[in-house]
């Protein structure tokens, strides 16, 4: 049987593999009913969920994720906590932390007011950040340190831009019981009844994200103590206007980039280690058993228009109980290292994936070259198995058809997705609700990639692409229907688990340059972008006239570039441009 013939009649039927204890995710049993394959159900078939680690699991090939399954979303933003770059690319935060931050470690207020704030105010864990509010010749910057450890919340997301669009959703939940997008710049109001919601939990500040990281800090006195409080000269003010590019003030250049600059040193992993999470105790409003009200109104969205808005009232409250129990609870969790673990699934695949949709890339009238690719392909996946090839493995003939064609390959399938999770599950007694939230990720993510990679595996396998598993074969593969199906698996694939790092600017930047993703309020989002309101001259502290100290230095944004925001290098020395 030529190879395009036997692909042609493939389908796929149940292995019935138990897996002994391993925690549900989902409660739809599969389908077990054998079908006729046809290659693109394997690109279009979402008709199918699975119960992952029920004792009568089937591990279907054919059997993607549900429609409505948040792990893969859950386990990307786990991933990107505290990491500037994938907050700025995905701003509308979907995750409450809790976390402390160390005793220690420095926190920066600039000023204008030759005094130490008495009410709540804004800190910066990063001087370049805080010394743009020391401006003029009054200008005073002070330096504080942690005496204890900080108790603080974290909100994920660009969750200190001053937008509409949803940046401040989870703040607002807690603070007002309610999304009120209309009061994005409150920000006075906000961190105070932040503060007198926390202040019963103990709560001593909310850490948040702009163009660096910051602490909505409660209390000056509690804490903290001083290292410094000086009167400075404002270095970024010396320099002259660097014309034409506007603004014509270079100095707002200067202070707006050296920011960004700050905000840059966090953008990978670990991110900004000052904030230590407690993923113990992780709340997710993707989590769509404590916030089910959110499946509908996400139902259609691309990512980037995720947002809080929509919840119900009564979820809010299910929140807010969750997060006070939270917060309050003495038991310690199951001692597992989720963020390491999930750093060791996105380097174990990130690289591999990235290599293999550029090997699929490819084209060529070239029937050999072709083959060639096909099979540099095959060893690529070949690789990212080899620790699951069970050397009991036994192919079946290449005229195999039916329900048995690719079930020879489901024990690597299963062994692919369980590893990391397969002892772990022995501590489920153990977990918190957040950490079988996380398990619950992981399992997903770790099941979709070994679903697709061993299924694209077992097809080259059946086609005589694998020298390590030769099959004999009567004529040819057809190798360029093969490589168009594994596009399509590679590219559905990469969308679904839409790591931030494969987002990159291509080609690299220069030594002058930085990597740069339109953000707040270093780029504006065209008419919708909210202007800086009018300063009150009976405003006698630092916010709101001196927090949004870039609103009015704004480069105009196409929308949808601001909506999808897109990497591009920027100057890193004058003249400066966004």
């Amino acid at each position: 049987m030529r190879s395009h013939s036997f692909l042609a009649a493939l389908s796929l039927g149940s292995a019935a593999l138990a897996l002994q204890g391993q925690f549900p995710l989902n409660t739809q049993a599969a389908d077990k009913t054998s079908r006729p394959f046809d290659i693109t159900n394997l690109h279009n078939d979402k008709t199918h969920s699975y119960s992952f680690g029920s004792k009568t699991e089937q591990w279907r090939f054919d059997e993607g994720p549900a429609e409505n399954a948040t792990g893969n979303l859950i386990f990307d933003t786990v991933h990107s906590l505290l990491q500037h770059w994938p907050n700025t690319r995905y701003r509308h935060g979907h995750n409450i932390v809790p976390g402390v931050i160390p005793t220690g470690t420095l926190l920066y207020h600039g000023t204008s007011r030759n005094a130490i704030p008495s009410e709540p105010e804004w800190t910066a864990v990063d001087p370049e950040h805080s010394i743009v509010f020391a401006r003029g010749k009054d200008g005073w910057h002070l330096t504080l340190a942690a005496t204890r450890p900080l108790k603080v919340l974290y909100f994920d997301g660009n969750s200190a831009a001053k937008l509409s669009e949803g940046t401040m959703d989870t703040q607002d939940i807690l603070a007002w019981g309610e999304v009120q997008p209309e009061r994005c710049w409150d920000e006075r109001p906000r961190i105070k009844d932040l503060c007198r919601w926390g202040k019963e939990l103990g709560i001593d500040g909310f850490a948040r994200m702009e163009m660096d990281f910051e602490v909505m800090l409660c209390d000056f006195t509690a804490g903290v103590e001083i290292v410094s409080f000086v009167h400075v000269r404002n270095s970024l003010q010396d320099e002259s206007p660097i014309p034409p590019t506007p603004p014509s003030d270079a100095v707002s250049w200067v202070r707006r980039f050296e920011v960004i600059h700050s905000g840059s040193w966090h953008n990978r992993y670990p991110g900004d280690s000052r904030i230590v999470l407690d993923l113990t105790g992780l709340i997710s409003l993707y989590d769509i058993a404590l916030v089910p009200s959110l499946i509908p109104v996400r139902a259609g969205l691309e990512r980037w228009d995720h947002r809080v808005l929509g919840i119900s009232p009564e979820d809010i409250l299910q929140v807010k109980r969750k997060l006070t129990e939270i917060i309050s609870r003495a038991e310690p969790g199951s001692g597992i290292d989720w963020k390491t673990l999930t750093h060791v699934i996105v380097d174990r695949y990130a690289d591999r994936l990235e290599l293999m949709q550029y090997l699929l890339n490819f084209t060529s009238s070239d029937s050999q070259e072709v083959l060639q690719r096909t099979k540099l392909t095959q060893v690529q996946l070949r690789v990212m198995l080899t620790p699951y090839l069970l050397d009991s493995t036994i192919v079946p003939s290449a005229g195999a058809s039916g329900v048995d064609a690719l079930q020879w390959a489901s024990p690597i399938f299963r062994l692919c997705a369980t590893t990391h999770t397969s002892v772990i599950i022995n501590q489920i007694p153990f977990m918190t609700p957040s950490e079988r939230l996380l398990l619950k990720a992981v399992e997903e993510t770790t099941r979709e990639v070994c679903r697709v990679t061993t299924k694209m595996w077992a097809v080259g396998v059946m086609s005589g692409l694998d020298t390590l598993f030769p099959v004999e074969l009567n004529g040819e593969p057809d190798v360029a229907q093969i490589m168009n199906d594994w596009r399509q698996d590679i590219e559905k694939l990469v969308s679904w688990l839409d790591w931030s790092i494969w987002i990159k600017c291509r080609p690299a930047c220069g030594p002058e340059e930085i990597c740069y993703l339109p953000t707040w309020p270093g780029s504006a989002p065209g008419p919708r972008h909210p202007r800086k309101p009018p300063r009150d001259p009976q405003n006698t502290t630092d916010a709101p006239a001196e927090v949004d100290y870039l609103s009015d230095e704004v480069v105009q944004t196409p929308m949808e570039e601001w909506r999808k925001p897109q990497p591009k290098c920027i100057r890193r020395l004058s003249p400066y441009g966004f």
